[in-house]
C-alpha cells in the first residue's frame, strides 16, 4: 500500500460529515508473513483489510498485489484476483443456511475459472478434514457451534488455495478455549506457507503473528519503545 487514504461520509445528504477511516498509510507485507493488526473498534482495521482485498477503492494512493496496482485492472480482474489469490475469514460467518457444510465450502469455486472447478468437492472435503470437521460435512449451519462455524469459514477460505488469508476478528464471540483452537489452526495454515493478515482488538492474539502493527484513527502508531511503521 502506498499513501492509501479512505474517507467515508456519515449523516444525511447535505449534512454529511467526512470520516477518514484510513489516513495515508504505507504498508508492505512480505510473502509468508503473519501480520497482526490491533486497535480499538472504529480505528480503521476492517477498512484497511477491505482495501488490501480490493473490496473498497481508496480515495487516493495505490494498492499493489505482486507488483500490480489492482485498481488498474478491470472489475473481472479484481474479482479474479480476490477469488484465486485471497481467502477471507469474515467476523460474521455468513454461511448459507439452506446449504450443508460441504456445499457452503464449495461456494467460492463457483466463481473461479471452469478449469479449476472439476475437483471442487474433493478439495472441499480435504479442507474440512484439515479443520477437523470431516464428520460434519452433511450438517446444516443451524446445527453447528460457533467454533464449528468458524472452522467452516476457514475451510471455505482455503478451498481455492489462496496465497493470502485475510482474517477480520476471527475469534469474535468465541470462548477462550475455542479461541485458542481457532488461532492454532490459523498458525498451522501459516506454517504451510500462506501469508496471513489478521485484524483484531484483542492484544492476546499478537504473539501468534510474526509482525504486529497498531492502528489508531486510521494510522499506524508506535508502541512504547517502538518506531511507527
Amino acid at each position: 500500500m502506498r499513501q492509501v487514504t479512505k474517507t467515508y461520509y456519515r449523516g444525511k445528504r447535505g449534512q454529511q460529515i467526512p470520516v477518514m477511516a484510513v489516513n495515508q498509510i504505507d504498508l508492505r507485507i512480505e510473502p509468508s508473513e503473519f501480520l497482526v493488526i490491533t486497535g480499538r473498534s472504529g480505528c480503521g482495521k476492517t477498512t484497511l483489510l477491505n482495501l488490501i482485498a480490493g473490496m473498497a477503492r481508496p480515495n487516493s494512493g495505490q494498492v499493489f498485489v505482486e507488483g500490480v496496482d489492482i485498481w488498474t485492472l478491470k472489475d473481472e480482474g479484481i474479482s479474479g484476483l480476490r477469488n484465486l489469490k485471497m481467502g477471507f475469514i469474515f467476523q460474521v460467518p455468513s454461511l448459507i443456511p439452506t446449504l450443508n457444510v460441504l456445499d457452503n465450502v464449495v461456494v467460492p469455486t463457483m466463481f473461479a475459472p471452469k478449469e479449476t472447478q472439476g475437483d471442487a468437492y474433493e478439495r472441499a472435503r480435504q479442507a474440512l478434514e484439515a479443520v477437523g470437521l470431516s464428520q460434519q460435512m452433511d450438517a446444516f449451519p443451524r446445527y453447528l457451534s460457533s467454533g464449528e462455524e468458524k472452522r467452516v469459514v476457514i475451510a471455505r477460505a482455503l478451498i481455492n488455495k489462496p496465497m493470502v488469508l485475510l482474517a477480520d476478528e476471527p475469534t469474535a464471540n468465541l470462548d477462550e478455549l475455542t479461541e485458542k483452537e481457532i488461532m492454532s489452526l490459523i498458525q498451522k495454515i501459516h506454517r504451510g506457507g500462506t501469508t496471513i493478515i489478521l485484524v483484531t482488538h484483542h492484544p492476546s492474539l499478537i504473539d501468534y503473528g510474526t509482525k504486529h502493527l497498531k492502528m489508531s484513527d486510521g494510522r499506524f502508531i508506535a508502541e512504547k519503545g517502538e518506531r511507527p511503521a
